[in-house]
């Protein structure tokens, strides 16, 4: 993509197709697409309020969760509930409702995998339902300033205090919750530089945020310090976890596993060697994109992403 997501600023996207295709990802028609400027987070949140969230048993206590927004997961018992992202502030209904499904046990804890609308916006929601939020220190750092996007003509106000992380953590956190021994990790910056990992070590489900795009081309935030380097290398990192029978939760996409991963992993290497050797060769951006270094992956990969703009991230973050 072209596009960098920070605290202040959605740079400008290269591609009109580009546009549309992040877009559609976060839940925006094409209807709605069409009509520029307009409330993007309307938009969203619209989404969050129409998609129903649709659960999956994972575990014993683990529950897959997909809704209009990034992937969610639910561990339940008697220690509480811990819920994984919170999607849009209008999905927290849909979510609420997802999780009465498969247990009444009491409210514990919200985790952000990062800091992005789609990861973060039903905070406030879940926090008034009784979960206390907890992400690393820089999500709390982004959440807490206004943050400009450019590609949806919307500016997104510094979050409620209800939304803001409040337990945080610089490196690592670890605690056993539900029988199982969670662990909490942050990579060094990649996705974003705000990405963590959650793994559930006795279950052996690992949820990875937007270090995985499963099936797809991913969105790599620039301007909140990511890179294709950085992402390969937390995807790597992430691979060192899981067995062959690990439940992998990629932030967006179908649930994974070890082989899905590897393919993600080989894929972006792929597309890193290539646009690196053509960018050394002195070829510029607009060059590369032209000699269609994607072309032989984008059957599998295009799903969800248009491939000038991924072209166009990995070229500026190599």
């Amino acid at each position: 993509m072209t596009a960098g997501l920070n605290r202040r600023s959605f740079l400008h996207l290269g591609a009109t197709a580009g546009a549309a295709a992040l877009a559609e990802r976060w839940g925006l028609s094409q209807a709605a697409q069409a009509a520029a400027p307009t409330d993007r987070a309307g938009q969203m949140r619209a989404a969050g309020t129409s998609t129903p969230v649709k659960s999956t048993k994972l575990h014993a206590n683990i529950w897959l969760l997909q809704g209009a927004g990034g992937n969610m997961a639910v561990q339940t018992g008697k220690d509480g509930i811990i819920l994984i992202d919170s999607s849009f502030a209008t999905a927290v209904p849909h979510i609420k409702e997802a999780i009465a499904a498969v247990s009444s046990d009491a409210p514990h804890a919200l985790i952000n995998t990062h800091w992005h609308i789609d990861h973060v916006d039903g905070n406030e929601g879940m926090h008034a339902a009784g979960y206390k939020v907890i992400a690393h220190d820089k999500t709390k750092m982004r959440m807490s300033e206004p943050a400009e996007m450019k590609l949806f003509h919307m500016a997104i106000p510094a979050y409620p205090a209800g939304a803001i992380p409040s337990t945080t953590f610089p490196d690592s956190m670890k605690h056993d919750h539900n029988g199982d021994t969670v662990e909490l990790v942050h990579y060094d910056p990649a996705h974003t530089d705000t990405d963590i990992y959650i793994h559930f070590q006795n279950a052996d489900v690992l949820h990875l945020g937007d270090i995985f795009f499963n099936k797809s081309y991913p969105f790599i935030d620039e301007g909140s310090g990511g890179s294709i380097g950085g992402t390969i290398s937390a995807a790597q990192k992430s691979l060192a976890l899981a067995g062959d029978k690990t439940k992998i939760i990629p932030g967006h996409g179908p649930l994974g596993d070890k082989a899905d991963l590897k393919a993600y992993i080989d894929m972006l290497s792929t597309v890193h060697d290539k646009i690196a050797a053509l960018k050394k060769s002195g070829a510029s951006e607009q060059e590369v994109i032209a000699k269609k270094p994607t072309a032989d992956l984008d059957s599998a990969w295009a799903k969800s992403g248009s491939p000038d703009m991924f072209i166009g991230i990995v070229y500026r973050t190599i």
